[in-house]
């Protein structure tokens, strides 16, 4: 796909991983609703990618920063395949914090794409959040 605007060649990161832990999310979605705890939705997501054979850790600590930092500081959600960071929020709206929090995880894990899904919205839209290494 072309896009005038973009200097380089446009393409999607980890496109068919990407797309399936999109569609579980969708599924989820579908069949918890919107006004469940955070907990609720990562155990349901993590029940469908065992299903799917899909390779994941949860809730896995992001290596310290800095010397003397707190152990177990930085918890991502989901760490896919070891390539893509999933969190998952319930919450009225997303605000900037959470992009930060993602691209902090992302900068310290040394991961190229993340993805914030807010399942409090009546219909979930998912955001990639890249990281350039």
């Amino acid at each position: 796909m072309k896009r005038p605007h973009l200097k380089k060649p446009y393409s999607v990161l980890y496109p068919e991983l990407s797309y399936d832990i999109v569609g579980v999310c969708f599924e989820v979605h579908n069949e918890l609703g919107r006004y469940l705890k955070e907990q609720q939705y990562c155990d349901a997501i993590e029940k469908r990618l065992l299903d799917k054979n899909i390779s994941f850790e949860r809730e896995c600590a992001i290596p310290h920063l800095f010397e003397g930092e707190r152990a177990r500081r930085n918890i991502v959600d989901f760490l896919i395949e070891g390539k893509i960071i999933l969190e998952i929020k319930a919450t009225d709206l997303l605000t900037k914090k959470d992009y930060y929090q993602v691209k902090g995880y992302l900068s310290s894990a040394d991961k190229r794409l993340g993805v914030i899904i807010n399942f409090r919205d009546k219909v979930i839209k998912p955001k990639r959040i890249l990281n350039k290494i």
